[in-house]
Formats: structure tokens, C-alpha cells, sequence
């Protein structure tokens, strides 16, 4: 039997809000509404896999290694990380770089994304700074190589991930070696027994089932960390341009974004109605500083106000509510902005991968006499 028809029924039991995607890799997300809380229940959670999941024994038994450009590589348990390094907890919002990618036109290779390719949870563990520091990184390490078991779906040879992050990301504080998931042990969907967690940076950099990190002395040459792949243009591209691998850099930081989780689309008010509209903005590396709303098709936008996120790299909620004074087609804008004054463009900056997509989201509905 496939081996993804085998993870399909422990999918639709664990998560049976999610559409599943047509794809060899397991793949899934939730519609909008679930995405309505503060802290995204594991059960609501996006699941995105290159390859095929690998078989994951007990916890007791996984062992991550340490090597490369250090001078004491070594080999922890589970249980060693936990006693040797203190345990902490970050609030931060994962989103894949793909997600939003259906909206692109002319459409880009890829999992074709909807919105809701996004989280945001507590994720605990140790500082992945802490535990390089302990093997005693060289001067010549200026990248991480993360390493997982999962391999290709029908090539066991080949990795289906390896990626890596830039020496100053991996020693921020914020950057874990993550054992658990909103307070319960780290589910075997998202990476179990333990993944990387790098706030801000695109959810293929928060490598799953992690079981080995190598120091480089040069950019990470993973799969997936070559050619277009989780890549940027670094100059304005147009469909149909000459593509030069050399002219792509790294995503390294995700863009400012808003969602809307309430009203859905197709959502039908009444005239007069104070329709309540909800969701949360949220920012890469640059932090967040306000969300606007318009109901007139971007003529005019008012700000909206914003909670409190649970830390930098939490998501914040927005909510307000605005009127349904006339008949007809009604349509709800949200566009978010950073402190250095960055903010969703009304259309998608187009790029050959489909990476990216922090376009103003659109709601439409209905309001009836």
C-alpha cells in the first residue's frame, strides 16, 4: 500500500478539518475559520512534507548529533537536551513561503497554497545557540546544515529536505531545538520527537524530525537550499524572463501579512447589520506596527486596532466591526504594515516559485435587503 494511504486515516482522525491536497507528500490545511484563536490548535494546524514520513521509533531511542566546523561534535538524546540546557518557550507564527500561492497568475509550479498554510503556536525546547556553543563552533562556521530521515516519495536514496540557516540566525535567541507543541510533546505530523523553530524565517527552514546539524563553512548545499528553490529573485522578475539561479537569494525573512478569519468568504449580512470582522497580522524579522481595513475597494482605509501578541513573534488579533449599510456585493480588505513602514501591496509581486504572497486579502460577500 502507498505509504500515504496509510497516514491518511491518522490525518482525517487527528485533524478532520483540513483539506487534504492530491499530492504523492501529505499535505494539508484548514480552512479560515479554524484559524480563528489566539494560539492554533494542534488539530487546526497546516501540515506541508516534501517527501514521504519517516518511520519514527520511540522518543527514548532518537539521537541528534552535532558535527562539522566544531571542536566537540556530539550526540544528545532527547532526555540529555533536556537535562543539560535550560528549556524555554517561544510564541511564533509558522507559515509556509508557498502559502497564497493559487493566487498567482500566471500560476507558478508548486502546492498550490490557499490561505490558510499558516499557525501560530507555543513551541518549547532549547536554544539551538546553547547547544552549538557547547560543541565549540569553529571561526570557519557561517551556516548550519540540518539533517531528517524523511526521504523523496519513491526515492529512498535522496532527502526529500536539508536545509540550514546563517550563523547569526542559528545563535539568536529566539531560534530552538524544539521537543513540544502548545504545552504536549512534539507531534509526529510537525516533526516529532524534534524540529528546528527559526521565528520569521520561511516554515522549510524549521526542519522536521531533526536527527543532525553539521556547521559549515559555507552557505548550506542541502536539498532544497539549491538552484530556485525556497529562493527569491533578487531583482523584479516578469513571467516569461530568462531565469540565472545566480540572481536568487534565500528567503530569510517573511513579509508583513494580515488574515481575516471572520467573516468567511460567501458570507451573507443583512442591511444594517454591524458585521464583526476578525483575524491577525503578523511580521517576519521587521516588527508589526499597525492593520487597516477598507470596505469601499481600497479608497479609503481606517486602522484597526491591535491586541498584544505573546511575544515578537506571535501573531497579534485584530477586531472591529463595520456596517452593512446598502444591498449588494460587500467585499472586506485588511493591509498590515511594519515599523519600517513596509505594507501588503494590493496585487501579487509576481516571482517564478510562488513564494511569498503578502497580497491584500480580499473577502467578499453579500449584503441582503
Amino acid at each position: 500500500m502507498p505509504h500515504r494511504l496509510v497516514e491518511l486515516p491518522l490525518l482525517r482522525r487527528l485533524k478532520p478539518g483540513l483539506h487534504v491536497y492530491e499530492e504523492a507528500a501529505l499535505n494539508a490545511e484548514p480552512g479560515l475559520a479554524l484559524l480563528d484563536e489566539p494560539i492554533t490548535p494542534v488539530d487546526a494546524f497546516f501540515i506541508r512534507n516534501n517527501g514521504e514520513l519517516p518511520e519514527i521509533g520511540e522518543e527514548r531511542d532518537w539521537t541528534l548529533t552535532i558535527d562539522g566546523e566544531v571542536e566537540r561534535p556530539a550526540v544528545w538524546t532527547v532526555a540529555g537536551l533536556r537535562q543539560r540546557f535550560e528549556t524555554v518557550t517561544v510564541t511564533a507564527v509558522l507559515e509556509c513561503a508557498g502559502n497564497g500561492r493559487s493566487q498567482f497568475s500566471p500560476a507558478t509550479d508548486g502546492l498550490q497554497w490557499r490561505l490558510g498554510a499558516v499557525g501560530c503556536a507555543r513551541w518549547t525546547g532549547v536554544r539551538l545557540a546553547d547547544v552549538i556553543e557547547h560543541a565549540g563552533p569553529k571561526p570557519s562556521a557561517v551556516y548550519t546544515g540540518h539533517h531528517a530521515p524523511d526521504r523523496q516519495v519513491g526515492k529512498p536514496d535522496k532527502p526529500a529536505l536539508s536545509r540550514g540557516l546563517p550563523m547569526v540566525k542559528a545563535l539568536a535567541p529566539e531560534t530552538l531545538i524544539a521537543f513540544a507543541m502548545n504545552d504536549e510533546p512534539l507531534p509526529r505530523l510537525h516533526g516529532g520527537p524534534l524540529r528546528i523553530v527559526a521565528p520569521g524565517y520561511p516554515g522549510s527552514a524549521w526542519q522536521k524530525w531533526l536527527d543532525r546539524i553539521s556547521l559549515r563553512p559555507f552557505e548550506h548545499d542541502g536539498e532544497k537550499m539549491r538552484g530556485t528553490d525556497y529562493r527569491l529573485p533578487v531583482e523584479p522578475l516578469r513571467p516569461g524572463d530568462k531565469l540565472d539561479t545566480a540572481d536568487f537569494a534565500v528567503i530569510t525573512d517573511m513579509p508583513v501579512k494580515s488574515l481575516v478569519t471572520t467573516p468567511v468568504d460567501g458570507f451573507v449580512a443583512r442591511t444594517g447589520d454591524r458585521l464583526k470582522v476578525g483575524g491577525f497580522a503578523w511580521s517576519g524579522a521587521v516588527r508589526l506596527a499597525a492593520v487597516e481595513l477598507s470596505c469601499d475597494g481600497g479608497e479609503s482605509w481606517q486602522e484597526v486596532p491591535l491586541q498584544p501578541g505573546e511575544g515578537d513573534f506571535a501573531w497579534q488579533r485584530f477586531e472591529t466591526e463595520v456596517s452593512a449599510d446598502r444591498a449588494g456585493p460587500f467585499t472586506i480588505m485588511t493591509r498590515a504594515r511594519d515599523v519600517a513602514g513596509n505594507s501588503q501591496p494590493m496585487e501579487i509581486a509576481w516571482n517564478p516559485r510562488g513564494y511569498c504572497n503578502n497580497q491584500v486579502q480580499r473577502v467578499r460577500g453579500a449584503v441582503t435587503d
